[in-house]
């Protein structure tokens, strides 16, 4: 008996078809998750130094902030990240 996401995943394979990608775009997505993962421990690492300074001083409603900005600005980055990857899978 199949589970619901391998009859999902079934149904999506069915709508749409599987795309073959060239190796110049695998390269080019490899290099664009290169450069967001990097992206992505900078800013962890940036803001998660001043999280735990803020939380040592006890500025917890600062390190709140800081948490907030630093869950900000991964989701862009997730974004952007995202939009880059389908730029470099569309391309020819």
């Amino acid at each position: 008996m199949k589970t619901a996401y391998e009859l999902a995943m079934e149904r999506l394979a069915s709508t749409e078809p599987e795309r073959k990608l060239t190796p110049e775009q695998k390269k080019k997505l490899a290099e664009v998750d290169e450069t967001y993962r990097a992206k992505m421990a900078e800013r962890e690492t940036f803001l998660g130094a001043k999280i735990a300074g803020a939380k040592a001083a006890g500025a917890f409603e600062e390190a709140e902030v800081l948490q907030e900005e630093l869950r900000r600005d991964l989701r862009g980055i997730r974004e952007e990240w995202e939009q880059k990857k389908e730029k470099a899978r569309a391309a020819v």
